[in-house]
Formats: C-alpha cells, structure tokens, sequence
C-alpha cells in the first residue's frame, strides 16, 4: 500500500449557513471538500474517508416527529445508517468526479459501519451530543415542552437537541474496510461515528438509541487500519490557544504532551475542538504516528506543512 490515511470531515461542514441547509446545498459543499480529497489521492495516498452526521441525523428525527400522525418515527440507530449510506453516497459522487478529472482511475465504496458500546455506559442516562439544526432559545423551548427533547446551547449559535454519546469500544468489520484499502478502493467508512450497537451474552446485536462521537470513531478506525495519518477536517486554518481572545495564539505544531496539557486546561471547549484534540491524543497513544487538524479548502498546503496543526508523539 502506499501512505494511509484517514480522514474525517464534520457533518456540520456539510451547511454552509441556516440558508444553506437544502440537500442540493450539501451536495455542492461535499463535491468541494471531495476536490480537495481527490487531490491528495492524486499525490498517491491511500485514503479512508469517515463523517460526521449531527446535522443530518437532527433533520430526520424534527421530520419523523412533525409527520408522526401519519408515519412511525424513526429510530436513532436507523437515522445512523440512513445518514451514512446517504452522506456515503454523496462523498462517493463527488470523489468519483473529482478523481475522473485529475485521471485518477480510482474505485469507491461505502461500508455501513457498527460500532459496539457498553450497553451501561453512564452516557445513556446523561445526554450531551449535540445533533441536529441550529435553533432559537425561543424555539428550543417549545421543542423541549411539545417534544420533550433535551436541548442545550451550543457554540454560541444556538441551541441544539442533545441526545447519549456512549464512547465507542471497537468498531466491526475493519478487516472489510482493510480488504477494500487493499484492493486499491478509496472507503467511506465509520459515518457519524458508526451506528452504536450493544452485543448480548448471545452474541446478538443490536441497535441503541445514541450516536458515538465522529471523531473518537475515527480515531479508532484510524489507529485500527494502522494509518500513517490522521486528518480531521475542521472550520478553523490551525488550532490555537486562547482562541478568540486578544493572546490568541496559532499552533502550528504540537507534541501529544502538549496537546493534553491544554485541552486539561481547557484550553479546548468540549463543544468544539475538545474532542477533536482528544481524538487526536488517543490515536497516537494507540500507536498511531502523526494528526493533521486543517481546513478541508487548505488541506493541500496543510499537507506541506503550510498551514494547519500537526500533532506528533514528541518533538525532535
């Protein structure tokens, strides 16, 4: 194989704006951030695409509660697959033309991933993963009393429905996502974090009502396909301290005892760049080589170490 990558672009980097949510909106945003993807292939990576789906996996649940006097709702779990083979589908599309218009002879393909949680972890009872569209406080409001959603605000731009995130414990089938790689397939796999599954005495499995943590997700996979790099795509040009503040401070590079030194001073907001630089951490400590935190519109240059964050055991 060449260089492995895994790569993970948030689903909220899907909406550009409140007034770009259709999904021809989202089509055009992933055909933009596939571009950038296609490219590094042409450099002769190997790459594994995982996504995000918070914004997607909200749409369908406000849809499925607003036609619920005329339809049956729809499940947490199943909103994961059906966002993943959607999201797959789209990323899929735009890889396949972007890699046809710089001659890459490339071949696709998206694996509906399960991703095994601990039926007791404490998450169930605590609900915290933001999904779904911005809303007014106003409005949230009313979705808590008619609804009986959980609601927070989050990031400053709204208020979001909030719903369990237990941590992922291993993700099935990595040997189908390996076999693929292998083949020479560029995989989009892990969507929205993987539909969470539990595993009984039996042996049985079955979905739960949660979603797991894009980026913990993708961490794992990464670090199970033994990948080179890790990328995770994100709003910002480079991770910074004391972000938004007048001492804000780029960082260009960091070394993992650096990384967790700043995100236990929370220097990284749980809602925001917490768990991306906690992802990070977790994939080097599991044997994994180097994290690139960048923008999906600076990832070429990131990748020469122009721009973006790079995140490494130590520094030489």
């Amino acid at each position: 194989m060449a260089n492995l990558a895994v790569v993970a672009i948030g689903g909220n980097s899907l909406i550009k704006s409140p007034e770009r949510q259709s999904v021809p909106d989202q089509w055009e945003a992933m055909a933009e951030t596939c571009a950038h993807i296609a490219a590094m292939i042409a450099r002769g990576w190997d790459v594994v695409v995982t996504h995000g789906n918070g914004p997607q996996v909200g749409f369908i649940l406000l849809r499925s509660e607003l036609a619920s006097h005329v339809l049956h709702t729809v499940p947490l779990d199943v909103c994961g697959a059906d966002t993943q083979g959607a999201i797959g589908y789209m990323a899929q599309v735009g890889l396949d033309a972007a890699m046809a218009r710089l001659r890459v002879a490339r071949r696709t393909a998206t694996v509906v991933t399960r991703v095994v949680v601990d039926r007791d972890d404490p998450a169930f009872k605590k609900p915290t993963k933001p999904i779904g569209p911005f809303f007014t406080k106003e409005r949230a409001a009313e979705l808590e009393e008619t609804l009986g959603w959980t609601m927070a605000e989050d990031s400053g731009r709204g208020w979001r429905k909030l719903v369990a995130s237990p941590r992922p414990r291993f993700i099935r089938g990595v040997d189908v996502v390996a076999a693929l790689v292998n083949r020479g397939h560029i995989v989009i796999a892990a969507g929205g974090g993987g539909v969470p599954v539990v595993v009984s005495e039996d042996g049985d499995v079955r979905g739960v009502e949660a979603v797991i943590d894009k980026d913990y997700a993708a961490s794992m996979l990464a670090a199970a396909l033994s990948a080179d790099l890790f990328i995770i795509l994100t709003g910002v040009e480079r991770v910074s301290k004391d972000f938004g503040k007048p001492t804000e401070e780029p960082l260009p590079e960091m070394d993992v005892a650096t990384a967790r030194r700043l995100l236990s001073e929370g220097q990284f907001p749980p809602g925001s760049m917490g768990p991306k630089i906690d992802a990070a951490v977790r994939f080097i400590e599991a044997g994994g080589k180097e994290v690139l935190i960048a923008r999906a519109e600076s990832l070429e240059p990131s990748l020469e170490g122009k721009t973006g964050t790079l995140i490494r055991r130590g520094t030489s």
